[in-house]
C-alpha cells in the first residue's frame, strides 16, 4: 500500500492541477511570442497520462509475478550478463542536455533566451533528481547485477530522456528531427542499461517517463514562478467585423 501511495504522490507532484487548451491566434497581423505559437508552457492531459500510466504499469513489475516474468523474459534477451560492457552511456546519458543548452551557441535559434534556458534546464534536472532518487528508496528494487537495491527508475535512462525532451522544445521550431536524434541517443541509452546488466526494461520505462514529465513539468512552471517571463504577459486583442446583417467585435484574451 505505501508504494501505491508513493506512485499516486509521484504522479501528483509531475501533474499540473489544470491542462491548459491551446489557443491560436487568428485575429491580429502582428506574431504571438514564440513559447505560445508552440505551446511549449502548455500541457495537455494526454501528454501526462500516457507516460504517468507507464511508470504505474513498471511499478508493478517489481513484485507481481506475471509482470515480473515478462521483465526476466526481457533481461535474458537483452543483457550480455555483465560480460563485455559497454560503458559509454556513462556519458552519452547528458549528450541531449548538453546539446539543448549548447546549440544556441552556434547560432541555432532556441525558443528561449540563454538565461531562461538555463533556469529551465535547471528546474527540469532538479525536479527528474527528487523523483528518482524518492522512487530509488521507495522500491528499493535489487540490481540485476547486485544487491544494491535501487535499481528503480533507471537515473541514466532519466536524464537522457529530460535531456531528450528539453532539446525537442527548445529546437522543434527549427527542426523536430533535431530532438528526435536527442530521443535516440535516449533510447540507446536505455537500451545499454539493459544490456550492461545494470537495469531491467520496467527501471528504463519509468526512468525515461520521469525524465519526459520532469522536463514537461519545469516548461508549465517556469511562467507561474518568474512573472517577467515573455511567456506570462498577458494580453487582449479586439478586431472588428462586419456582414451584411450585423456588425460586432472580436476579442481574444491571453493570460
Amino acid at each position: 500500500m505505501k508504494r501505491v501511495w508513493i506512485i499516486c504522490l509521484v504522479i501528483g507532484f509531475l501533474m499540473p492541477l489544470k491542462a491548459q487548451d491551446a489557443v491560436t491566434d487568428t485575429l491580429q497581423n502582428k506574431p504571438l511570442p514564440l513559447c505560445v505559437q508552440l505551446n511549449t508552457h502548455r500541457l495537455n492531459w494526454k501528454e501526462i497520462v500516457i507516460p504517468a500510466s507507464l511508470v504505474g504499469i513498471s511499478a508493478l513489475s517489481i513484485e507481481n509475478g506475471w509482470f515480473k516474468k515478462q521483465k526476466m523474459n526481457v533481461q535474458d534477451a537483452l543483457s550480455a550478463k555483465g560480460k563485455k560492457k559497454i560503458k559509454v552511456d556513462d556519458y552519452i546519458q547528458y549528450s541531449p542536455m548538453v546539446v539543448g543548452y549548447g546549440l544556441g551557441f552556434t547560432g541555432v535559434q532556441a525558443t528561449h533566451s540563454l538565461k531562461e534556458r538555463t533556469l529551465i534546464l535547471a528546474m527540469s534536472y532538479a525536479t527528474m533528481g527528487i523523483v528518482v532518487r524518492s522512487m530509488k528508496l521507495a522500491f528499493n528494487e535489487k540490481r540485476p547485477d547486485s544487491n544494491a537495491t535501487n535499481s528503480f527508475p533507471s537515473g541514466h535512462t532519466a536524464t537522457a530522456f529530460m535531456g531528450a525532451q528539453y532539446l525537442y522544445e527548445e529546437y522543434k521550431d527549427i527542426s523536430p528531427w533535431i530532438g528526435y536524434t536527442g530521443y535516440a541517443v535516449a533510447a540507446t541509452t536505455g537500451y545499454l542499461r539493459i544490456y550492461n546488466n545494470r537495469h531491467y526494461i520496467n527501471d528504463v520505462v519509468a526512468g525515461a517517463c520521469v525524465g519526459i514529465l520532469s522536463t514537461k513539468f519545469a516548461y508549465w512552471l517556469y511562467p507561474k514562478l518568474f512573472k517577467k517571463s515573455v511567456c506570462n504577459q498577458g494580453f487582449v486583442v479586439g478586431m472588428p467585423y462586419f456582414s451584411n446583417e450585423s456588425a460586432g467585435l472580436n476579442l481574444v484574451a491571453v493570460f
